[in-house]
């Protein structure tokens, strides 16, 4: 049995230190490439709040959310704005965002759920809205550290069908994790809401 929110109220601290320095602009690029200065982004399971002060500091309109309360005090401190404290399940906006961010969050989702979540998340786009995501490259879902992660590859994200939604994919690749002590690879998508 795993508590992810449990770990992450208990490690808040840690885990702040332990990302907030970690380099991926060039994951960001992926999404802000295409969008615009002054669209609106959702910082979807936000963390240290690292993601949400660039999206900030680069003219963007940002919300974030995250379901960890410690993370939520921690991330608006360092942000600057009000992280909402909501589990991705609740998602309820409409047509709001031009871009969501979803990097190394929903890999805390049951593959059952993944696609309602999707559901959410496409609901909340804007037409053409552009939605990233990354889940660590694996073909099960497991618990490491007290957490549940639900890995990702080809296969299992071919079979969640994502275009009976409404989405069509843009993007796949593999990456390398950015933080010199760990030897991770990660499964990134970005998707566009047609």
């Amino acid at each position: 049995m795993s508590d992810t929110l449990g770990y992450y109220n208990d490690n808040a601290d840690q885990f702040f230190a332990s990302t907030i320095e970690a380099d991926i602009s060039e994951l960001r690029i992926r999404l802000t490439r295409y969008l615009k200065q002054g669209d609106y982004i959702l910082d979807l399971g936000c963390g240290s709040g690292r993601d949400t002060k660039v999206f900030i500091d680069q003219g963007f309109r940002v919300d974030a959310i995250d379901g960890s309360e410690e993370l939520c005090k921690k991330a608006s401190e360092y942000t600057g704005i009000q992280v909402k404290h909501q589990y991705f399940q609740d998602i309820n906006e409409e047509d709001k965002y031009n871009g969501v961010w979803a990097c190394a969050s929903l890999l805390h989702v049951e593959y059952n759920d993944l696609l309602d979540v999707f559901s959410k998340v496409y609901t909340a786009l804007k037409t053409n809205g552009i939605f990233y995501m990354s889940f660590k490259l694996g073909d099960s879902d497991v618990i490491r550290e007290d957490r549940h992660f639900t890995d990702m590859n080809d296969e299992r994200f071919d079979a969640l069908n994502v275009q009976t939604i409404g989405f069509e994919e843009i993007d796949r690749w593999q990456t390398l994790d950015v933080r010199p002590d760990r030897n991770v690879e990660w499964f990134n998508v970005t998707l566009k809401k047609v």
